[in-house]
């Protein structure tokens, strides 16, 4: 767009924005049909875990979190400041750790038995941190409660109890269940899947997804058996590995995105870096295989945190990268032309100029701001929120959680068989019957 005319820019700018057609770098390419029988871009809105206005004042749901590690902590942090979220009660078996999370929830109960939180009438929600393979027994207790449940992805270690917990949870009519795949709430991954919807990236011909961060997983702690305790993720007689405690979110993207499961896995990986005892791989990689040729290639490592994590969709008309709270569209010099974009933010990455992706452009715009370069995004509202805040709306609404038992489970077996593939060095072809709870 010409810089040479300022008011002429933002005449057109009002102008689009009273026929509701797409402006900024936030909106979509959803053409629309309307009575009179003209096409329109028409911006869609945040994904299921974005804050509404109705939310100020949000009911309370009385909570509780048990497993007061990392990720309890980081679900404490976010539940304290969720709408209408009150932090009841928080648990864990080990003493000197309740502390910590009380800094957190102040006005919180800290009791070592979960037993003590399910026999509570008053709270309504847990969640579930403990490490995986403790999932499952207190994940059906809750359920056997009444309780709501969030349990962490993936939902276990083996399929096997991940089956389990995801009958249980689909048999329970009248409770909410919500899988901790956390991108599935994220407004911003809501937002880019309206332009896989509307043909915008064209077919997907590949996928590439990668999480690169030095940090050893290893835990220190007074006693031989605390440490054993807290070094979970570094057995396999525990841990699925990297591929279950990390690349299970890209995993289940890409499924979503697409609407499909995988039908092969290999993988290869080894311990590269962290020599110290452990069984698990630090650096990993994995092809899955899809139908129609489809194929993601995904890696990660423990021991370098060179370019940070990604996922890259490429299509026949353009490529989509999302990046931390980012996201940009990188168009194909043959793809369609569509109206909007001479409006859209642009920003170079590399050699590469992309449409940065912004979900809020209209908000943004009405301000007199651009959208690719006025993001106030408030970190604690990071993708752990909108997860909890989705979760809470679904028990308010009574409405099932977009992050279900299935949808949990497929994430799940979709993991483990990577892991699988990186222990043996061998193909897994996925049977169909495998994703069936």
């Amino acid at each position: 767009m010409s810089e040479t005319n300022d008011s002429k820019k933002n005449v057109d700018r009002r102008h689009f924005l009273g026929m509701g057609m797409g402006l900024g770098s936030g909106l979509a390419l959803g053409y629309v049909l309307n009575a009179g029988g003209w096409l329109y871009a028409e911006e869609f809105g945040p994904g299921p875990g974005a804050k509404s206005d109705e939310e100020r004042d949000a009911p309370e749901v009385k909570c509780a979190v048990i497993g007061l590690g990392e990720q309890g902590r980081a679900l404490l942090a976010a539940l304290a400041i969720v709408p209408g979220a009150t932090i009841h009660t928080v648990c864990d078996s080990y003493p000197g750790i309740h502390k910590r999370a009380l800094d957190i929830a102040p006005k919180a109960n800290a009791v070592l038995e979960y037993q003590k939180i399910l026999d509570n009438k008053d709270i309504q929600a847990v969640w579930i941190a403990t490490p995986s393979h403790k999932h499952k027994e207190i994940t059906l207790a809750a359920l056997q409660a009444g309780k709501h449940v969030y349990c962490e992805a993936p939902l276990a270690n083996t399929i096997e109890d991940a089956r389990v917990i995801a009958k249980a949870a689909q048999a329970a009519d009248k409770q909410i269940f919500h899988a901790g795949l956390q991108e599935r709430s994220n407004p911003q991954h809501h937002h880019v899947l309206q332009f896989f919807r509307t043909g915008a990236v064209g077919t997907i011909v590949q996928v590439r997804s990668q999480w690169h961060k030095r940090t050893s997983w290893r835990r220190t702690a007074p006693t031989n058996e605390r440490q054993t305790a807290l070094n979970w993720r570094l057995s396999q007689k525990t841990s699925g590995g990297l591929m279950a405690e990390i690349g299970i979110h890209a995993v289940d993207v890409n499924n979503w995105f697409n609407k499909t499961l995988p039908v092969a896995v290999s993988g290869f990986g080894g311990i590269m870096g962290w020599t110290d005892g452990r069984d698990v791989q630090d650096t990993v990689q994995c092809l899955f295989q899809y139908p129609d040729n489809l194929s993601m290639i995904y890696d990660a490592t423990l021991v370098n945190s060179f370019d940070s994590a990604y996922e890259l969709f490429q299509g026949t008309e353009a490529a989509v990268m999302l990046r931390d709270t980012r996201a940009w569209m990188f168009k194909e010099t043959d793809a369609t032309a569509l109206g909007w974009e001479v409006y859209a933010y642009k920003e170079k990455l590399g050699d590469e100029t992309g449409i940065a992706l912004v979900a809020d452009a209209t908000k943004i715009l009405s301000q007199g701001k651009q959208p690719g370069q006025n993001r106030d995004v408030d970190p604690k509202k990071d993708a752990i929120y909108c997860s909890c805040n989705a979760f809470l709306n679904s028990i308010r609404k009574g409405k099932k959680s977009g992050s279900g038992p299935l949808e949990g489970f497929q994430a799940t077996v979709s993991a483990l068989k990577a892991n699988e593939a990186i222990q043996t060095g061998n193909k897994v072809v996925f049977q169909k019957e495998w994703f069936e709870i």
